[in-house]
């Protein structure tokens, strides 16, 4: 019998998968944590991007082989911990690729169609707003592309179908039709910026005064990679002194904002709750497939190449 901790809730499929194999005990933390004795049995722990796999739960799970997330970043689990309990952990990398850089995309014509306001004053019965409207087109303008990975890659590919030029900076050189740049010429060519870079030690907080003071005045920010790569009162006074146009973020500085948030109220800063990953195809697919691989290997079966974050690590 197999012991499995979900701390959050997955996607129906999965979840039905889950809970009606015979051979599986499956435990829901949002209807109130296991008891101790039970904690000692589990065998792995699902998250996916709330529920927190750290060292107390470590602690709590003496036995846990697999600690695995519903999605790709693992903010939310000590990778580090685990490698040194040696136990595995699991995520869907590159599961999200085209979903996020669809969300990009989106957030990007948001700001430079002025959906936003196009929308509102529509809905308010307002169609004279049309007179006194205005907005510009992506095509044509240079977009900056802060970090080449598979999402990067998406949304390069997509701006340059809407005819673009793309320039790009990441730590080494990609084969792609595009120029790569050093960090500074990408700030002060740019007109758009999107980021496509993990946090770590060094990139917290890399989108500072000094990056801003080098941006074209008005230019837009796109953030679908983590919040914090932004050092936020810098971008709020990006926005207030006009240097930015526009901020668009999938992402939060701190989940979730609170309700006086400077940021999520200001005029020039569009905000979505971290969606970019639900929509319905992707959100299955990132869950049955972390469900099928945690089950591969405490099955003693092969996971999909690639879904143990820290193999190199333990060795494997």
């Amino acid at each position: 019998m197999l012991h499995i901790l979900l701390l959050e809730t997955i996607e129906e499929e999965s979840f039905e998968w889950l809970s009606n194999d015979e051979n599986i005990q499956l435990y829901k933390a949002w209807e109130g944590m296991p008891a101790s004795g039970d904690l000692e049995k589990m065998d792995a722990v699902i998250t996916r991007g709330i529920g927190q796999v750290n060292q107390a739960l470590y602690d709590a799970c003496p036995n846990l082989k697999v600690a695995a997330r519903c999605g790709v970043g693992l903010d939310n689990v000590d990778v580090k911990e685990a490698t040194k309990r040696g136990i595995k952990v699991i995520n869907a990398p590159g599961s999200n690729a085209s979903t996020v850089a669809e969300h990009t995309i989106s957030l990007m014509l948001t700001i430079q169609r002025n959906l936003f306001e196009a929308l509102s004053e529509v809905k308010k019965g307002n169609w004279a707003s049309r007179s006194t409207f205005k907005s510009d087109e992506l095509s044509g303008k240079t977009l900056g592309i802060f970090g080449l990975g598979n999402i990067g890659l998406k949304v390069a590919n997509i701006a340059s179908a809407f005819g673009m030029k793309v320039i790009y900076w990441s730590p080494s050189e990609k084969n792609v039709p595009y120029d790569l740049v050093d960090k500074e010429t990408l700030f002060q060519t740019a007109d758009i910026i999107s980021l496509h870079l993990p946090l770590n030690e060094e990139t917290n907080g890399m989108i500072n005064k000094e990056v801003f003071n080098l941006m074209r005045p008005g230019a837009i920010l796109i953030n679908t990679a983590r919040g914090p790569l932004v050092e936020r009162e810098a971008l709020l006074d990006a926005l207030d002194t006009g240097k930015l146009s526009g901020y668009a973020a999938d992402v939060p500085f701190s989940p979730p904002p609170t309700a006086n948030d400077a940021l999520i109220s200001h005029p020039k800063a569009f905000i979505t709750a971290h969606v970019s990953s639900l929509t319905a195809t992707t959100y299955k697919n990132m869950c049955l497939s972390t469900v099928k691989n945690v089950l591969a290997v405490l099955r003693g079966d092969a996971p999909s190449q690639g879904c143990i974050f820290n193999a190199s690590a333990l060795g494997l």
